[in-house]
């Protein structure tokens, strides 16, 4: 049978409970969740050696605030939105009218949701299943106007850990007005585990033909560039150290890979990414039903306090962030991020672990 398991993690200054909750399957998949910021804290994968946590963050919930409360937030783990990504000088139009949603990110502009975004709320948890495939459903309000946002959004993620030894984040979402909508999880993920060194001779396998180049604020320029002949190219696999050493534009920009990779705008869930690790013979797919995944190679990780003791560095891990493309509210002909009043919003991710 599977195994749930619920145990104190913190408190806010207003006397809010954080709770971690841990479920796992009978093969020995194993995630733990916070209800703050929906914080995937942890992610234990079974092998021939024991369970190995594949995703870096904190120790404590102290460490997290700490992180995420700084300017230059990791969003380790967390369920990110109202808008994942970034919105060009903090603004949009929806029917003619002009929202302001705030420059969080100096001079670029607003940046998974603002300062006060989906990571840092705290979230109703609850037990939908404790069968072969147990279920966490996190839920939350984001009221009319909070961030700049209109609507009073519903918005929840449904964690499974499934038979197969994969995590499957379904995402839930209305509201009682027009707004937009990006939602995604930022995990780091290191296959070797999170102690395991960096992730510079992983293998990644990206089923995109193009990406959504940058201008200089990292914010999408409009067009697609092919990945035909640039070191974006990852149709047939690559390893993030040879697509870092390569020389690029679009490299430099971002210091290393932080791009959105284009998937398609048909919303029916298809393999994204395949990662590997030639140390630990440890893989991860990625599915989602989304139009893009944002890959991030943690060009910027340094000084904060990680798991075990060990500070968080350069290109420990990797990101594999499903979502509607960066800044697409000011993007016509990007897919649309409209979610409309009453509407309902669903869409699946899923991570596929395996042992090679």
């Amino acid at each position: 049978m599977a195994q749930f398991l619920s145990k104190p993690f913190g408190m806010t200054p207003n006397g809010e409970k954080i709770n971690e909750y841990i479920i796992s399957n009978p093969g020995g998949l194993a995630v733990s969740v916070l209800n703050y910021g929906c914080i995937i804290k942890n992610i234990w994968v079974p092998t021939k050696r024991g369970p190995v946590d594949v995703v870096l963050g904190h120790d404590t919930y102290a460490d997290y605030v700490k992180d995420f409360e700084s300017s230059g937030s990791t969003c380790c783990g967390a369920f990110v939105g109202r808008y994942a990504n970034r919105i060009a000088g903090g603004a949009f139009a929806l029917d003619g009218r002009t929202y302001d949603v705030g420059c969080n990110e100096a001079g670029r502009g607003h940046l998974h949701g603002g300062v006060h975004g989906f990571d840092k709320k705290v979230w109703e948890a609850a037990v939908l299943d404790e069968g072969d495939e147990p279920r966490l459903r996190l839920s939350a309000v984001s009221e009319d106007g909070e961030e700049g946002y209109p609507g009073r959004l519903t918005v929840s993620v449904t964690l499974t850990v499934t038979a197969n030894n994969t995590l499957r984040l379904s995402y839930e979402a209305a509201s009682d007005k027009d707004t937009v909508l990006n939602l995604t999880n930022h995990a780091y993920f290191n296959l070797n585990g999170y102690d395991g060194g960096d992730v510079l001779d992983t293998v990644l396998t990206i089923h995109a033909d193009a990406i959504t180049p940058v201008d200089d604020r990292l914010i999408p320029t409009g067009e697609l560039l092919p990945v035909e002949g640039t070191p974006f190219d990852f149709r047939k696999g690559q390893t993030i150290g040879a697509a870092l050493a390569a020389s690029h534009p679009q490299l430099k920009i971002g210091g290393g890979v932080d791009h959105n990779f284009v998937l398609g705008d048909n919303r029916h869930l298809r393999h994204a990414v395949h990662a590997v690790s030639p140390r630990s013979g440890l893989a991860v797919d990625c599915w989602t039903d989304l139009p893009g995944v944002q890959v991030y190679t943690a060009n910027f990780l340094g000084e904060d306090a990680g798991k075990g003791g060990i500070n968080l560095y350069r290109h420990q891990g990797f990101c594999m962030e499903t979502q509607f493309f960066p800044d697409s509210p000011n993007h016509p002909e990007f897919p649309s991020t409209r979610l409309k009043a009453r509407e309902a919003f669903h869409s699946v991710t899923e991570y596929r672990f395996t042992q090679t």
